[in-house]
């Protein structure tokens, strides 16, 4: 077996494991289905997406539990799956720590999947809220409810920093396995 060959294996192997870490999925918005996702409350076994938007304050894009502006907020529920439209569907929110109700949905069926309603923050002030969601089902009621924080920008992550660390880590180790590896073959 020449040398060559012994280094070229385990750089197969190291190329086919860089290709399956960076893959493209792992990317994606919202990711695998069971990925933890700060935007999406659980309620039974169905799920339900929450974006919250300030077009007031000049920001386009979404924001999940932080929002930086107190204003006036267009908050999205989107349902993830198609067995909601048939479900009688609740939404609430409540100042904390009081539980001040701040704006409620009353119960209903909303076939298109999607709700968007505003909601004026700036009347009640910066703080934490919670969205309550409610399904109505046979007469069975499931609920579960997402802390969100207006005036509040998020606290820092180290999230994305650690995406790209750990693996350069990973291919300075292999790599010095790897060099390793090549100059005992070369010794004997």
């Amino acid at each position: 077996m020449s040398p060559f060959y012994i280094v070229l294996s385990p750089l197969r192997h190291f190329m086919l494991l860089a290709l399956m870490v960076f893959s493209a999925n792992s990317y994606a918005h919202r990711g695998p289905a069971d990925e933890v996702d700060n935007c999406r409350i659980r309620v039974g076994s169905e799920k339900i997406h929450v974006s919250l938007y300030t077009p007031e304050a000049g920001e386009s894009n979404g924001f999940c539990q932080y929002v930086p502006h107190v204003g006036k907020t267009v908050i999205v529920f989107d349902y993830e799956g198609h067995k909601l439209r048939n479900t009688t569907v609740e939404f609430e929110i409540t100042k904390e720590p009081e539980g001040a109700r701040i704006f409620h949905q009353e119960p209903e069926r909303i076939k298109i999947g999607t709700l968007n309603t505003t909601v004026d923050f700036s009347q009640y002030g910066a703080g934490e809220y919670l969205i309550h969601i409610t399904l109505v089902s046979d007469g069975e009621k499931q609920d579960n409810h997402l802390p969100i924080f207006i005036g509040q920008k998020e606290g820092k992550s180290y999230a994305g920093p650690l995406k790209i660390i750990i693996p350069a880590v990973f291919i300075v180790i292999m790599l010095f396995f790897m060099f390793r590896q090549s100059k005992k073959s070369k010794e004997e």
